[in-house]
């Protein structure tokens, strides 16, 4: 039997349907993927933890001075980024309840938690030792031990992206970030 004449045929023709059974090996490979579904009390819970996120960083940021839309402060884009996250957390909180295509937290929903922590550690590192080492760690973290990549990647990438911000900071913006060379 060779392959086509394991094909379903079309209705009208007799012709094997091939984009039908592409379609249906799609959707089988998705279904085997998906984390198990949960309800919507997980689209709650989640919109309460963004929320919690967005609040903080609408908080933080301010702290940081806002400036002008002409002279943007400090805290300008983050404050913007967390006023925006504030408010898609509250419509996911407002209608997520009647959604149901949720998933349940499986060990894979701490990814985010620990790229956050990594992130924060960042930011604590920063003042201490210069932009260079914490931000590498943070690359190497999360493309080898989040995303999984392949040791030559993360080294590669890693170091060209420190490379790219530290000259884009430095010296294309002139951002006066805390620096070791």
């Amino acid at each position: 039997m060779t392959m086509s004449d394991e094909r379903a045929p079309r209705p009208e023709s007799g012709e094997p349907d091939i984009l039908a059974e592409l379609q249906a090996e799609v959707a089988e490979e998705l279904a085997e993927e998906r984390p198990p579904a949960g309800g919507p009390a997980y689209q709650v819970v989640g919109a309460l933890v963004t929320l919690a996120v967005g609040v903080g960083g609408t908080v933080l940021s301010y702290g940081y001075g806002l400036g002008t839309l002409r002279k943007p402060g400090a805290g300008m884009w983050p404050f913007v980024v967390s006023l925006l996250i504030t408010a898609l957390s509250l419509a996911l909180l407002v209608g997520g309840r009647q959604l149901a295509d949720s998933e349940r937290f499986t060990r894979s929903s701490l990814l985010p938690a620990i790229g956050i922590l990594t992130f924060l550690g960042l930011g604590a590192l920063m003042p201490a030792v210069g932009f260079e080492i914490p931000s590498l760690l943070l690359c190497v973290i999360w493309l080898r031990f989040l995303g999984g990549e392949t040791w030559r990647s993360t080294i590669l990438v890693s170091v060209g992206a420190v490379a790219a911000f530290y000259f884009l900071f430095l010296y294309g913006l002139g951002i006066p970030l805390p620096h070791l060379f």
